[in-house]
């Protein structure tokens, strides 16, 4: 059923009615905040204008030639700023709003990207900036990635974009028994580790964890100190919202 409705639903066209409204007969993005909203400057002394020029011109540049065309079937018609999961919180990110010719909408996603928590240690990436970092590194270990997925950069910051939504399925776990959950966890873990065997040297990493258990020990290890966290940290947010705090909005 989760298969089937993602690939009958028109994600665009489903954002568009709760997103979007029109002012003058032109659609543009709604505010609604403190998520999504409209701004005059991006950075100081940086216009919205400007950055959002910027930051399209150079994306559609690096687009594949045939997708480049597909792209230039639509017209940029809002952006707006967008604020998103949490592993992008404090970053600039943003979402603009395309349409063809026959009003069909066309959402992207504009995100920073940062530099990899890895450089400290392992020395920086050889990309002009992390925008390209996490494009092919997305392209290296997708199966199949998004057709829009391109680097681009603005006046200050490195940038990326991707669709906003693409045909996805997420299983409810919330609803599945013991059996289920554990086997769809073994399905995740195979897709990850598949994804790194592709990009990574996978002599070298056959060699690094052997034939022994313990790669895989300090991996469990990892995942239940991980899963003991995240408790500590809820608790610790919920008390701190109980105690006024934090300031909880639903």
């Amino acid at each position: 059923k989760q298969i089937e409705k993602a690939t009958q639903r028109d994600a665009a066209d489903s954002d568009f009615a709760k997103m979007t409204h029109e002012i003058n007969d032109r659609p543009l993005i709604r505010n609604e905040w403190p998520l999504v909203f409209h701004m005059k400057e991006i950075d100081p002394g940086i216009s919205f204008h400007e950055w959002v020029e910027e930051v399209m011109k150079v994306y559609r540049e690096n687009l594949a030639p045939e997708r480049r065309l597909l792209l230039d079937r639509f017209a940029l018609a809002d952006v707006a700023m967008k604020v998103v999961g949490v592993g992008s919180v404090g970053t600039r990110c943003a979402v603009a709003l395309y349409m063809s010719g026959e009003n069909h909408p066309l959402f992207l996603q504009i995100k920073e990207a940062r530099p990899s928590v890895l450089e400290p240690f392992c020395g920086a990436a050889p990309f002009k900036h992390p925008g390209e970092r996490v494009v092919f590194c997305q392209r290296l270990m997708q199966a199949a990635s998004d057709v829009f997925l391109a680097p681009t950069h603005g006046p200050l910051r490195p940038y990326y974009v991707r669709q906003l939504r693409d045909a996805k399925v997420s299983p409810d776990v919330g609803i599945m028994n013991k059996d289920n959950l554990v086997n769809y966890a073994k399905a995740c873990g195979w897709a990850l580790a598949r994804a790194h065997k592709r990009s990574g040297d996978a002599v070298m990493l056959s060699g690094y964890m052997g034939r022994s258990d313990a790669f895989s020990d300090a991996m469990a290890k990892f995942a239940r100190a991980y899963a003991k966290q995240n408790e500590a940290d809820y608790d610790a947010l919920v008390a701190a919202t109980r105690s006024g705090r934090v300031k909880a909005q639903i």
